[in-house]
C-alpha cells in the first residue's frame, strides 16, 4: 500500500507555495451514462442541452474524449489519473491505497466537496479518506432509489425521503450551498451527477412526475429526453449560482460523461440513428462529451480534436490550480490545459485502455486507438471512423499505406503494456458489503446484505 507520509509532506509544501496566490475554484461535473450523442453542440439531434451548448460556444469542447465503458472503471481513472491496468481492483470499489484529486486539492488548502453518486465502497469514511471535507451522496453504503423519494447519505447521516422529493435536486441544493458557504476561499466541487442512468424515470419537469412509478415505460427511451434536459437545467443552476456570487470568472468548470449512453437507448446523431453502447468497447460505449469553460482564461468557441481520456483530468486540474502532481504518483494522465487555453499543448498520438469490470489478472478487452483506427491485443483492427460499431475487422492484405502506418503505431503502443499487471491489484474479492453493480453488458450484479462500520444497513434491495 502506498505510504501517505511523503505525499502529505509534499502537499504541505505545495500549500505553502500557494499562500497568497490567487487560485481558481474548480467544479468538475461527471454525468452518468451520457454518451457523445447526447449534447446538441456535438451533433446530437434528440435532446435539449442549451446550457452545455452555451458553455461549449463560450469555451472549449473536445470531439475526441474517451472514458471506460462502465461507471466505476471510469471513476477510478478520473479520480486518480491512473489507468485501470495499474490500480483497478473490482467493480464498485476504489482501492484505499490510492490518492485522488480530492486528496491533492485538500492538501493544497482547498475546501472540498463531493455531491452525487459514489459507488466506490469504503464505507462512511470513504469520502473523507479520499480527500473530501463534506459530501451528499447516493450509493455510499446502500443502494436505494436515486430519483423520486431517494435514499441519500449526507455527512455521515442517512436521509430517506418520502414526499416526492427528487434526489438530483437535493444533491444540487447541497452543492450550491457548499459553493455559497465557501465563496471566500478556494473550493473544489466534484459533482458526479446521478442522472442520466436508468431507470428512465420522470423528472419534476415531466407532466406525469407525481403519478409515475419507477421503471415504468422506460424502455427503450422512457423519460430519457426529460432526464437529459433536467441534467442540463441542473448545470445551469450551478452556473447561475457562480454568477450570482461573482465567482464565475474565477472558477474552472469541466464537464464529461462517465461512459456511453445506456445500452440500446435510441438517439438521432449527425443525421443518423444510433444506439447507446454502455458496457461495450465501441465508440458508443466509450466516446463521451467533454467541455471546459473559464471566462477570460480558456479559449472561446473552439473545438479541440485532440485525444483525451478520463486520466487526463487530474493533471489538468492540478496545472490549472498551479499545483504540481507529486512525482511519486507516476500518473498516466496528461494535462490538456494548454488546449483549453487555445494553445497546441502536448497532444496524444493514441489512447490505451485496459478493461475488466471484475478486475483480475487479465483484461476482458485491451486496445489502443486514435481517432481513426483501433487495435485490440487479440489482433482485431478496425477503421473506427467509418465502422464505429466495429462490425468489419480490417484484413492486413487490404490495408492502404495510411492504415498500415496506423496499425504499426498502435502495435508499438500496445507493446509498451506487455507483461502482467501489478500483483497488488489482481483481486477477485467481492465489493464492500456485497455492493450491487453492473456487468460488462450493463446488467445488475451483486447485492449482498450487511451493515457498515457505523451500523447502517448496506445495500438493502432497492424499492
Amino acid at each position: 500500500m502506498r505510504s501517505f507520509l511523503p505525499l502529505c509532506t509534499a502537499l504541505f509544501l505545495f500549500a505553502s507555495m500557494a499562500q497568497g496566490a490567487s487560485r481558481p475554484n474548480v467544479v468538475l461535473i461527471l454525468i452518468d451514462d451520457f454518451g457523445y450523442e447526447c449534447v446538441t453542440a456535438d451533433g446530437g439531434e434528440s435532446y435539449r442541452t442549451p446550457v452545455m451548448d452555451k458553455l461549449a460556444a463560450t469555451g472549449v469542447r473536445f470531439s475526441q474524449c474517451y472514458a471506460q465503458p462502465l461507471c466505476t472503471p471510469t471513476r477510478v481513472q478520473l479520480m486518480t489519473g491512473l489507468g485501470n491496468r495499474r490500480n483497478y481492483t473490482h467493480f464498485g470499489h476504489l482501492d484505499p491505497s490510492q490518492i485522488t484529486f480530492g486528496n491533492l486539492l485538500k492538501g493544497a488548502g482547498y475546501a472540498t466537496c463531493i455531491a452525487g453518486k459514489w459507488q466506490l465502497s469504503n464505507g462512511l469514511d470513504g469520502p473523507a479518506h479520499f480527500g473530501f471535507d463534506e459530501y451528499a451522496l447516493w450509493q455510499l453504503t446502500r443502494r436505494p432509489g436515486r430519483y423520486k423519494n431517494p435514499g441519500l447519505e449526507i455527512n455521515g447521516q442517512l436521509h430517506d425521503y418520502t414526499k416526492n422529493e427528487y434526489g438530483p435536486d437535493i444533491v444540487s441544493d447541497y452543492a450550491l450551498d457548499f459553493i455559497t458557504r465557501k465563496k471566500d476561499q478556494p473550493f473544489f466541487l466534484y459533482y458526479p451527477l446521478m442522472l442520466t442512468h436508468e431507470p428512465y424515470d420522470a423528472t419534476p419537469d415531466s407532466a406525469d412526475y407525481i403519478e409515475s412509478k419507477s421503471g415504468k415505460n422506460q424502455k427503450p427511451l422512457g423519460h430519457f429526453p426529460d432526464m437529459v434536459a433536467y441534467t442540463d437545467k441542473l448545470i445551469g443552476k450551478l452556473v447561475a449560482k457562480l454568477e450570482e456570487l461573482h465567482l464565475r470568472d474565477n472558477t474552472v468548470l469541466l464537464i464529461l460523461g462517465d461512459n456511453g449512453t445506456g445500452r440500446g437507448t435510441p438517439s438521432r446523431f449527425q443525421g443518423r440513428d444510433v444506439l447507446g453502447g454502455k458496457g461495450t468497447t465501441t465508440a458508443w460505449g466509450t466516446h463521451v462529451p467533454a467541455i471546459g469553460n473559464w471566462p477570460g482564461h480558456f479559449a472561446s468557441g473552439q473545438v479541440c480534436p485532440d485525444l483525451i481520456d478520463a486520466t487526463d483530468f487530474l493533471p489538468t486540474i492540478c496545472e490549472a490550480t498551479s499545483m504540481p502532481v507529486p512525482a511519486e504518483l507516476k500518473i498516466d494522465g496528461r494535462s490538456f490545459l494548454p488546449q483549453l487555453r487555445g494553445e497546441q499543448g502536448n497532444p496524444r498520438d493514441w489512447l490505451y485502455a485496459w478493461y475488466n469490470p471484475s478486475g483480475g489478472a487479465t483484461a476482458k478487452a485491451e486496445f489502443a486507438h486514435d481517432a481513426h483506427f483501433k487495435l485490440y491485443t487479440d489482433g482485431r483492427f478496425f477503421a473506427v471512423k467509418q465502422d464505429d460499431n466495429e462490425k468489419s475487422p480490417l484484413d492486413d492484405q487490404t490495408l492502404d499505406a495510411g492504415a498500415k502506418a496506423a496499425k504499426a503505431k498502435l502495435q508499438a503502443a500496445l507493446k509498451q503494456f506487455d507483461g502482467p499487471r501489478e500483483e497488488a491489484f489482481i483481486k477477485q474479492s467481492q465489493p464492500f458489503g456485497g455492493e450491487k453493480g453492473e456487468d460488462a453488458n450493463g446488467n445488475k450484479i451483486g447485492g449482498g446484505k450487511g451493515r457498515n462500520k457505523a451500523g447502517a444497513p448496506v445495500n438493502p434491495p432497492p424499492p
